[in-house]
């Protein structure tokens, strides 16, 4: 069962819950507010002192968050329909590379959905990419990266050094275009 409580370290107000996970895990969300979830093995000292060392990283996504936000208020989105109808033509240009690495050889499910704190997501379990309607407003390079990241995804669900040179190979100007979708 997920204990929470309400903590303070560091200057910065957050939730911790306890809960079957390997590592602590800091998140920002949407509201500003702060959540981390932490395995029940690891003592509050020490989740505290994550977090207050991770204090500055917190600052700097809520001020992220707040541009966003206040980009987003002066930039009327498109309709999920049109963002669907985008993010289809997208993957269907890109599925080609990607076949061989989809579940099944299949073109995935494509999902448009309003998303707050990502551009996209790839559910290995379900063969799905699912994009955050904003990322229609936002410029075609920007869009084709993200396609490209999340069908990436599919060969390497982490972050780590293979998975860039996958995009990489892809999108060797990836560096740039993923700064398109900094505030």
């Amino acid at each position: 069962m997920n204990q929470s409580e309400d903590r303070c370290a560091g200057g910065i107000q957050y939730t911790l819950t306890r809960r079957k996970v390997r590592n602590i895990n800091l998140r920002v969300r949407g509201d500003g507010s702060v959540a981390v979830s932490a395995p029940l093995r690891v003592d509050t000292a020490r989740v505290d002192a994550f977090v207050a060392g991770h204090a500055g990283w917190v600052q700097r996504s809520r001020r992220l968050m707040l541009g966003r936000a206040e980009a987003e208020a002066n930039t009327p989105l498109p309709s999920l329909a049109e963002v669907q109808a985008r993010m289809i033509q997208l993957c269907q240009r890109y599925f080609p590379l990607f076949a061989a690495t989809c579940p099944g050889g299949r073109m995935p499910r494509i999902r448009v959905k309003e998303m707050h704190t990502r551009w996209g997501s790839c559910s290995l379990r379900t063969g799905t990419l699912c994009f955050a309607r904003r990322l229609g407003a936002m410029p075609a390079e920007a869009q084709e990266y993200v396609v490209v990241h999340e069908f990436c995804h599919f060969a390497h669900p982490n972050h780590g050094p293979a998975f860039w040179a996958a995009v990489g190979e892809i999108l060797p100007d990836y560096a740039r275009r993923r700064k398109l979708l900094q505030p």
